[in-house]
């Protein structure tokens, strides 16, 4: 899944903002990585993560994301040829429903 001649991918601080970039295990946080880059990164955060993690990779941790907003969810469906229901936190999103806003 990770790519053994790169030590760490070469990500902006613009998804970590709230993060010591440099205390990130991305092989043991992978799915954490993930989920910030897709929800907001940029578009180079997201080509750094497809060559660190692979295609494969990358869609295998989307999938499992306990959190992605809706529009993060369709560029994923989108991108890897998935339906919103392969997605863990959809799953949970229908789990949950909101109550009514009057």
């Amino acid at each position: 899944m990770m790519r053994s001649d790169q030590q760490k991918p070469n990500l902006s601080r613009q998804a970590f903002w709230d993060v010591d970039m440099d205390s990130i295990d991305y092989t043991k946080n992978a799915r954490f990585v993930v989920e910030k880059v897709i929800e907001r990164g940029t578009h180079d955060d997201f080509l750094e993560l497809i060559k660190y993690y692979g295609f494969k990779g990358v869609k295998s941790l989307a999938k499992s994301a306990t959190f992605l907003s809706d529009i993060s969810i369709n560029f994923c469906c989108k991108l890897f040829d998935l339906q919103p229901i392969d997605f863990k936190c959809y799953e949970k999103k229908l789990l949950n429903k909101e109550h009514w806003n009057f």
